[in-house]
């Protein structure tokens, strides 16, 4: 049995799906935060938060690593973790930084920073010599406004150092561009008290199908797991309104989707760790977007283990602890798997979701989530604000989006408009 040290989490799936994963690997967990309340607020009301199952729950400043790391010294010398995890983006150079002071497995702390580093993830690519967009590194708007100008619209600005397509913007001109940056402006802080980087990153875009490719990266070799596409909508923001897995892609696309996958980590020189790496399929090949050191969140990791029966969130477990991930595909009895978001188009309060009871009882269903009514209703471009969602699956083939789809339109989210 191994004692992992889990620094901070995500409040959503992840927050449940890797202390399950901890607990049916036969091993236990002590968590590390800096405001246990943030995860208890995110409990259904009248159960225990998975968190909460914790060998200790320990309260440190996560944001301080220079009095982070003796602490967690110190705690190691009683309590001798085996390895630690996070399954939240802002925490993943702290966990590497971590490992690397215990000297416990774990990928290198700077191929991780450079991985969560929209700017350096571009520029390490670039120097590798995989084919991206055209890209500007800018420090203020004014260097927006010119590296814009040089590079040509349309070009999608995002933060650096966010997630969840927070900010993300496609911008068409000049304008648009003082208005996104603005906007950005107008939020110095992440949601966990961590300062955002003042730079922002402005590519060309880039025209195509949008996939996911999930992996795990183990002693050097990168197995490729699956490729998941997805559904994009919320122009001009980058909302990820679905997903499916497997993506239903000619053979060839699928190849070139998880070389460029493979290719991507490898240059980041990224190893003991799942990852989920989205890529766009352009007319001219397929161009990595992002290298995410973590498994695939919004509920992909699901939708694999249900085809699959392989637990992306147990592989990273047990890469954490420096033993092989189990890979090895079982029969579920599903061809595909697939997930749709409620994605709100105003912000107020939630009246209802209609339709609930005739999607519960479909055929293929495999998961429904509906917000209770008076749910505080926000629209702001990201993939934070959704309302439920619905996951079904397909016996016989790649139905299970077309099946979501159709669950999808028969829920009807009625909010009161501010």
């Amino acid at each position: 049995m191994a004692h992992l040290l889990m620094v901070e989490s995500w409040v959503g799936a992840m927050s449940r799906l890797l202390p399950r994963a901890i607990r049916e690997g036969g091993h236990e967990f002590t968590f590390l935060t800096r405001d246990l309340h943030h995860y208890l607020r995110s409990a259904p009301e009248g159960t225990g938060h998975p968190l909460l199952g914790a060998r200790n729950v320990l309260t440190a400043d996560t944001n301080d690593l220079t009095a982070l790391l003796p602490y967690v010294e110190r705690l190691h010398t009683v309590l001798c973790f085996d390895g630690v995890v996070t399954s939240c983006d802002y925490y993943l150079p702290t966990v590497a930084r971590i490992a690397g002071h215990l000297g416990l497995p774990g990928p290198t702390p700077e191929a991780v920073e450079n991985a969560c580093r929209k700017d350096a993830t571009r520029r390490v690519l670039a120097a590798a010599g995989l084919p991206g967009p055209r890209f500007a590194v800018c420090a203020d708007r004014s260097e927006a406004v010119a590296a814009a100008a040089e590079i040509g619209y349309p070009l999608v600005l995002k933060p650096v150092d966010l997630c969840a397509g927070m900010f993300v913007r496609r911008v068409d001109d000049e304008a648009e561009l003082i208005r996104a940056h603005r906007a950005l402006d107008g939020f110095p802080v992440n949601a966990r008290g961590q300062r955002r980087a003042s730079v922002v990153l402005l590519e060309e875009l880039l025209h195509g199908p949008e996939v996911s490719v999930e992996t795990v990266t183990f002693g050097g070799t990168t197995q490729v797991v699956g490729v998941t596409d997805k559904s994009v909508g919320g122009a001009p923001a980058f909302i990820e309104t679905g997903h499916m897995f497997p993506a239903d892609l000619p053979p060839a696309a699928t190849a070139a989707a998880r070389d460029t996958a493979v290719r991507a980590i490898a240059a980041l020189g990224l190893d003991g760790v799942v990852a989920h790496t989205e890529i766009k399929l352009t007319p001219d090949g397929p161009r990595p977007v992002e290298v995410n050191p973590r498994p695939a969140g919004n509920r992909i990791t699901e939708l694999v283990r249900h085809v699959t029966g392989i637990d992306l969130a147990a592989a990273c477990v047990e890469v954490a602890i420096g033993r092989p991930p189990r890979l090895t595909r079982q029969r579920t009895g599903l061809c595909s798997a697939a997930v749709g978001f409620l994605v709100p188009e105003a912000a107020g309060v939630l009246e209802a979701v209609e339709g609930g009871d005739a999607v519960r009882g479909a055929a293929g269903l495999l998961e429904l989530q509906l917000a209770g009514a008076g749910t505080a209703v926000k629209a702001d471009g990201s993939n934070n604000t959704y309302l439920g969602h619905v996951m079904a699956g397909d016996a016989e083939g790649p139905g299970a989006r077309r099946r979501v789809e159709a669950l999808l339109s028969r829920l009807d989210a009625r909010v009161v408009t501010r």
